[in-house]
């Protein structure tokens, strides 16, 4: 097991270096000039030799590897640099939304995980009906539904229709932020969560039906059914232990899915999260901020795939012994 987390820990950082490279060289490109960014509607006030400063003061006047290096020692040291956009330390914007991001990919972690293994699992144990047709057809219109159309239609229905969700945010309108309770925050982020959890239920479900598929087929499932196993008993008891660990684990998986996913959300609803800031730093021109994040979001994304081999190692007893994943 040591073995195992010493090369886990030089797979992230072989991993976060790459990310972090090629980030910088494609940031670095892009035609989003960082101090007319950085200045704003000023910049016709700025003489070329203050902007020369600006670049100085930046380090935007040496060369891209100097950068990086600069750059990388800094975030060794603990320095993520001061956002463009918000005039404050990288971190402090990111300690602001984390939390709103976490509780928004939580919460629609959660639920396509449950419904999408309650849906496989029905399709699975009533395989060619027209139960098993209607879970099917339903994953592959949401495989097919952009995110945004869904979330607009979503918004259109509960908030300005019925009005039992508010339009967007993370907290209500007029308050303070030590006013907030975590019940608004969640109240908040029910909408938004939906509509990740909707799209993000088809992978899952797919997934499920087919493992439960293949755990159905099974020996000790026919001599099951030849002792009188049916049914719901027959699933409880043989099938869902057998398939809900490769379900789980391909649920940690699919955490870039979801912050992915929750990108457009947060744009949709405008919910102040990781996702909106960094799309405002990539259109903004703030490079600390967006390479900040993009650096977070590729750990986010590997302890998701760290949990589901852990998951495999702690539960599968073959997998401990030298074997391999079925």
């Amino acid at each position: 097991m040591a073995v195992a987390i010493i090369k886990k820990l030089l797979r992230l950082v072989l991993l976060l270096f790459a990310v972090s490279l090629l980030t910088f060289l494609l940031v670095s490109m892009s035609p989003v000039d960082p101090v007319r960014a950085y200045i704003g509607a000023d910049m016709l006030l700025v003489s070329p030799e203050q902007r020369e400063l600006i670049e100085a003061y930046w380090g935007l006047d040496q060369s891209l590897f100097t950068q990086y290096l600069q750059w990388i020692s800094s975030i060794l040291s603990g320095d993520f640099g001061t956002s463009l956009i918000h005039r404050v330390p990288v971190m402090d914007v990111i300690a602001d939304r984390f939390f709103s991001s976490i509780l928004l990919i939580a919460l629609a972690w959660l639920m396509s995980g449950i419904l999408g293994i309650v849906l496989g699992s029905i399709a699975a144990m009533k395989k060619g009906t027209w139960i098993d047709r209607f879970i099917k057809g339903y994953c592959y219109l949401l495989l097919s539904t952009p995110g945004f159309w869904l979330g607009i239609l979503l918004m259109m229905v509960f908030s300005v229709w019925l009005g039992i969700f508010p339009t967007g945010l993370s907290a209500p309108i007029g308050i303070t932020t030590s006013e907030v309770t975590f019940a608004d925050r969640l109240y908040h982020a029910i909408l938004p969560a939906l509509t990740l959890s909707i799209i993000g239920v088809a992978n899952v479900c797919l997934h499920t039906r087919e493992k439960l598929l293949d755990v159905l087929k099974t020996a000790y499932i026919l001599q099951a059914r030849a002792n009188g196993y049916a049914g719901i008993r027959l699933f409880m008891r043989h099938g869902l232990r057998n398939m809900l660990l490769p379900a789980i684990s391909v649920h940690f998986a699919s955490f870039g899915e979801l912050f992915g996913g929750a990108i457009i959300a947060e744009q949709v609803f405008s919910y102040p999260g990781l996702g909106q800031a960094v799309v405002d730093a990539g259109l903004q021109g703030d490079m600390p901020l967006f390479l900040a994040i993009v650096l977070i979001s590729a750990i986010f994304v590997f302890v998701g795939n760290w949990i589901a081999d852990i998951l495999y190692l702690v539960l599968d007893p073959r997998l401990r012994k030298g074997g391999s994943r079925s």
